[in-house]
């Protein structure tokens, strides 16, 4: 689960908007291959490696993610959380109205 140079600029741009500047696109998309656990991320923290966004493992909510957390986690077969390569950005609200249906 590595992002990608891209990817980590777009989301520390975002961490940077003042509050009520914030697009709320989710850049990227990280899951559990072989268990529970989606996380979509709005925007980064460089110095402590703590991503915003939605979380859904029991239940979907918003939060703080803590990727280095989530960089040691190995689940069955040892495989640990992937990002999914094909995602495209999309609008937080956008994804929430989906997951709850």
């Amino acid at each position: 689960m590595k992002l990608t140079k891209k990817e980590k600029e777009l989301l520390v741009k975002e961490h940077n908007r003042p509050e009520g500047q914030k697009k709320g696109i989710a850049y990227v998309k990280l899951f559990n291959p072989t268990g529970a656990g989606t996380w979509y991320l709005t925007e980064l923290d460089p110095e402590t490696n703590v991503a915003f966004g939605l979380a859904g493992i029991h239940e979907w909510e918003l939060g703080y993610i803590d990727l280095n957390e989530l960089a040691a986690f190995k689940g069955q077969f040892g495989l640990g959380i992937e990002k999914d390569r094909w995602f495209d950005q999309k609008p937080l609200e956008a994804i929430q109205k989906e997951v709850k249906q």
